[in-house]
């Protein structure tokens, strides 16, 4: 956890200042993955971030949330509160 947490808050850090560098326009520019000289996918960089990236870590985030149950552990709220916390608080 003394290195995980730390690297996430920079990735997360990194992750924030590049995304605000761009403005709509940027946004809208085309972005690709290729292999040599085909083009294996090509969408909006809007695209990427939203279908891609963001859904990946909504992904991980659920994983995490069984994997916790499965050991136990109170689930933290994710998306709003969750039935492990008081509502009460």
């Amino acid at each position: 956890m003394d290195e995980l947490l730390p690297a996430l808050d920079r990735a997360v850090a990194n992750t924030k200042e590049t995304l605000a560098g761009f403005d709509d326009a940027a946004m809208m520019e085309s972005w690709s993955v290729k292999a040599g000289d085909q083009t294996l996918l090509e969408l909006p960089r809007v695209g990427l971030i939203r279908a891609i990236m963001l859904n990946h870590w909504y992904h991980h985030r659920g994983q995490l949330s069984v994997y916790l149950r499965l050991l136990d552990v109170p689930v933290p709220s994710i998306y709003g509160p969750s039935a492990d916390e008081n509502p009460f608080m």
